[in-house]
């Protein structure tokens, strides 16, 4: 393990205390939803796969909704698609949301199963 020094603003510093422990958990967190927001498809998509991936009970499953950012984020693309039209990039970010609901309907499904 390598020890890291940072300076921080004292706001966040006094957020941070009370979790000093966690950190390194926090951090991580942090740095895959920066980086995954700059990436084309995966803007609100990270989270859901996340949620996904810490394999939840059916109940929470059954409960997750998209977050509003990809809510809006498709919006914007089906409007585009019925307007103007998708660029390439568009279109393959609009596959990659039409994938990642796929795989949320078959957890969905099999939680359903799971609870009966």
């Amino acid at each position: 393990m390598t020890t890291v020094t940072i300076e921080l603003p004292n706001d966040l510093a006094r957020r941070l205390e009370p979790v000093s422990e966690r950190l390194p958990d926090i951090l991580e967190l942090g740095l895959r939803q920066w980086q995954a927001a700059g990436q084309t498809g995966f803007q609100g998509a990270a989270e859901v796969l996340e949620f996904l991936a810490r394999l939840p009970v059916p109940e929470e499953i059954l409960a997750l909704r998209p977050s509003d950012t990809l809510q809006a984020r498709v919006r914007v693309l089906l409007e585009k698609s019925k307007t103007t039209g998708l660029t390439p990039e568009e279109e393959q970010e609009w596959q990659q949301y039409e994938y990642l609901e796929h795989l949320v309907r078959i957890a969905k499904a099999r939680a359903l199963l799971k609870q009966k």
